[in-house]
């Protein structure tokens, strides 16, 4: 099946509860009440959201309620079907929803048509123990895409998920090895077009997403800058930035981690929220597919970092980023068509795509 879809993406707390129990358990289960095919919890390692409450795993003290994100992908029926219960569930934290295209088992694999400035953003979906025969699959994956010139890959392992509709969760004590994990990868439009057949060959049974992305830095380098949107559309539902950073755990910024500098930088400049993933294996830039090893002075595993923010405070965020990232990183930036966002005060946004994107 290749075909529209919808993405619903929500950052929250790992100790955020319902009066049910743990809001991530509410979240996964309404993904397999609603037969949602492919979904994936993860946890973070850093971040802040609208109270601006720092929370990291650096410190024992700030690590007590680490950010969460949850990534639920299907066709657009049924992720619409799915959203009043998941508005029913009141937290704090910020849901957003995206246009992307979603391709599962063979297929036309195509990405979407764009602009000669855009490029594209790969997102596979496995289960943590497939593998190539004696090579982890998601190590497979990644030296495919390193091979024909990709910009970058992240491997994000993932604590919870649905496949197929069916709710899988890591357990202490098991294999795990149907519990997905998500790999992110950005490139040209052309180049992901080039090398999606060799991806389908690999995974033989490929679940995947394609969205329009702008790389706006590359390895220090500035290539073009978000773009600039309205507030709103000609119906007055409102455009949302999105802001990815790809970088290393050992990349620095004045001697500190560099995901680590940035998200304390928004934070003091006031930006809505910020929060950091740590991956497992990847790469971006000239660098080879890495993790961690034995007997390193830093950890090797890449980090990535998302920023959602109105229109009017984008370019304020993105300064900081670009001075952040001025050695080291890629910086994508997307529209989000709907967002919303929540804390105990105040509630912005909504979940009411805007009808058409800017160009």
């Amino acid at each position: 099946m290749n075909e529209d879809c919808l993405k619903l993406t929500t950052y929250f707390g790992e100790r955020d509860r319902t009066a049910k129990g743990l809001l991530a358990d509410d979240l996964l289960d309404l993904y397999e009440r609603h037969g949602i095919g492919t979904s994936v919890l993860l946890r973070g390692a850093e971040g802040f959201g609208l109270r601006h409450t720092l929370h990291t795993d650096r410190l024992l003290t700030l690590s007590e309620d680490l950010p969460v994100v949850s990534v639920a992908v299907d066709t657009r029926e049924r992720i619409d079907g799915l959203l009043p219960d998941v508005l029913a569930v009141e937290h704090p934290g910020l849901i957003t929803l995206e246009r992307a295209r979603l391709v599962r088992g063979a297929g036309d694999l195509a990405p979407p048509a764009g602009g000669l400035d855009e490029a594209t953003k790969l997102t596979l979906y496995i289960g943590r123990g497939r593998r190539r025969g004696r090579t982890p699959l998601f190590v497979a994956v990644c030296d495919l895409l390193h091979r024909e010139g990709v910009a970058g890959a992240t491997v994000l392992l993932g604590v919870d998920g649905t496949d197929d509709g069916r709710r899988v969760r890591a357990r202490f004590f098991g294999s795990n090895d149907g519990v997905p994990m998500m790999i992110i990868s950005i490139g040209p439009t052309e180049q992901i077009a080039g090398v999606l057949p060799a991806l389908g060959e690999l995974l033989q049974r490929p679940v995947l997403t394609l969205e329009r992305v702008r790389i706006c830095k590359r390895a220090g380098e500035l290539l073009g800058r978000p773009l600039e949107l309205p507030g709103t559309d000609e119906h007055g539902l409102a455009f949302w930035h999105k802001l990815m950073i790809h970088a290393s755990e050992s990349a620095r910024c004045d001697g500190h981690p560099l995901h680590r500098a940035l998200v304390r930088r928004l934070r003091a400049a006031g930006v809505s929220g910020a929060t950091t993933l740590r991956g497992v294996w990847g790469f971006h830039g000239d660098h080879a597919p890495h993790g961690d090893r034995l007997l390193q002075r830093h950890r090797h595993v890449p980090t990535v970092t998302i920023v959602v923010e109105r229109p009017e405070r984008i370019a304020a965020a993105f300064e900081i980023i670009d001075e952040v990232t001025r050695e080291h990183g890629l910086v994508t930036s997307e529209v989000v068509p709907a967002a919303l966002a929540s804390s105990p005060q105040r509630r912005t946004g909504g979940l009411r795509l805007a009808r058409h994107r800017p160009d």
